[in-house]
């Protein structure tokens, strides 16, 4: 992150002696606040989507276009290929009360590029969170998926999950993404960053 660039008088009010004599009185109150709002304004400039609220999954600060997000409406494949769209339909799912469908779907992905070595402790994690049948995000599949899932989880190969992950994404591209393409999140992100494209 670049450093900050304050001007000559907020340096003096940080570097002066005589502010610091001031701390009880109500000068130094006002130049803080001062202080503050430059900071504040530095910030906006410095990542503008915190101050619209537009949300990316990771912590890097990520610039959202509105052409990525209208692709997002063609297929829940370009939706998912995208980080950003990936964590702003999280977002969604989670307000859903179904962010297991997702977080299932993605351990999978993960999962697939496991070196082979690793496979069965994987297997083993992603079976217990969400395929056994007390699991704490137990993913909606049938009885004898979750038992065949089961039977191929015990003996791992790179594919042991495939069916009942290709099963929750046809259940998310059925039921959770037409409904994210209509919600208010999905549809204010893009209205936003229209408006800011047309400025």
């Amino acid at each position: 992150m670049p450093g900050f660039f304050f001007s000559q008088n907020n340096m003096a009010e940080l570097n002066g002696k005589e502010d610091c004599k001031l701390a009880e009185g109500k000068i130094h109150k006002k130049k803080q606040k001062a202080f503050g709002a430059d900071l504040k304004s530095y910030l906006k400039c410095m990542v503008p989507h915190i101050e619209s609220g537009i949300k990316t999954s990771n912590s890097r600060n990520v610039m959202l276009s509105a052409e990525e997000v209208i692709q997002w409406s063609q297929s829940l494949e370009k939706l998912l290929a995208s980080q950003s769209g990936q964590g702003v339909f999280r977002e969604f799912l989670k307000s859903e009360f179904s962010e297991e469908n997702i977080e299932f779907w993605l351990a999978c992905e993960d999962y697939k590029k496991t070196k082979s070595d690793n496979l069965h402790g994987k297997a083993e994690r992603i079976y217990e969170e969400f395929v056994q049948s007390d699991a704490i995000k137990q993913i909606n599949i049938d009885y004898q998926m979750r038992e065949a899932t089961a039977k191929k989880a015990q003996d791992p190969t790179h594919s042991s999950f495939d069916e009942a992950q290709k099963t929750v994404y046809i259940l998310m591209e059925r039921d959770s993404y037409p409904r994210f393409l209509k919600s208010k999140s999905y549809l204010n992100l893009l209205n936003q960053l229209q408006t800011n494209t047309s400025k």
